[in-house]
């Protein structure tokens, strides 16, 4: 019982990135996002388009909105997931009201500046939020429930359905296409960001290298770039001779290193070079400092 209970306490690390998460969220909302009319989906693009029709603020919404969603969702949820949702709607809630008073500054009338720093700013708060594996309920909830209603829609057609939806809201409302263009664009820009806080900066490149000289390759590898490599068994389709396939992640600063030492090598060598976004081990950042 004593573990279970260990289980759901959330650290304070967790806590101090879901409540800046949520700050810069709200700032994105009140001081961008909210004057120009800008709803780039979710229950905060909601909140917008409710503003505008109603003058509602958008912390009430966001409060009401999320109270009836978390208690359909509440069965579907773990319970640690759970703490964190309430926690995550409650905090930006808060941040939303402290925040209010920003949708009077108008710093800018530049639509393109509100969407570019409107939608870095949400999309950092949401990729942390998200990298801690939180949540501010919202559009998770909802992609939650639709997933029983039509268990055969995958999330990003359930998360696209209820962000295009409100998108769609926000340019009837205003009566501006424009502005619904412009929503989409904001959308887009907040799921990149997101990705990166993600994912990192610091991506890696793996290459798989086939060639007759692969151990001189190999050799080079580990002397030059002080990396480890793989092989991989191979067996050509058409010869059916056996092939060892040097396998080998690298920094993104060895990429051009590594390719012009194989081009040097072997000059017919097969090279296949692909994204890593995370490489977690020896060389690269510790399996024990990952979340």
């Amino acid at each position: 019982m004593q573990l279970a209970k260990e289980d759901l306490r959330l650290g304070f690390a967790d806590i101090f990135i879901l409540v800046i998460g949520c700050i810069m969220m709200a700032i994105s909302l009140n001081l961008f996002f909210n004057p120009h009319g800008i709803a780039s989906g979710g229950i905060t693009g909601l909140a917008v388009v409710l503003n505008m029709l109603f003058g509602i603020p958008l912390w009430i919404v966001n409060l009401v909105l999320n109270i009836p969603l978390f208690i359909a969702a509440y069965k579907i949820l773990s319970k640690r997931d759970c703490i964190k949702t309430v926690l995550g709607i409650i905090l930006l809630t808060v941040a939303l009201k402290f925040t209010e008073s920003m949708s009077l500054m108008n710093i800018t009338n530049d639509i393109y500046l509100v969407i570019i720093m409107g939608s870095i700013l949400m999309g950092i708060g949401q990729g942390l939020i998200l990298r801690i594996n939180g949540s501010t309920g919202g559009t998770d909830l909802m992609a939650l429930l639709i997933n029983r209603l039509f268990p055969t829609l995958s999330i990003p057609i359930r998360l696209g359905i209820v962000d295009c939806t409100v998108i769609v809201l926000s340019g009837i409302v205003t009566g501006q296409i424009e502005i619904a263009m412009y929503s989409s664009v904001s959308l887009y820009i907040i799921i990149k960001m997101s990705d990166l806080m993600i994912e990192g900066f610091d991506y890696s490149k793996s290459f798989m290298i086939i060639s007759d000289k692969y151990r001189e390759i190999t050799d080079r590898i580990m002397s030059d770039l002080d990396r480890g490599a793989t092989f991989l068994k191979g067996e050509g389709a058409y010869t059916g001779e056996a092939k060892n396939v040097v396998f080998v992640v690298v920094g993104k600063k060895q990429v051009v290193e590594l390719k012009r030492m194989v081009r040097e090598i072997d000059p017919k060598a097969f090279v296949i070079v692909s994204d890593i976004h995370e490489a977690l081990g020896d060389g690269f950042k510790p399996v024990s400092k990952e979340e």
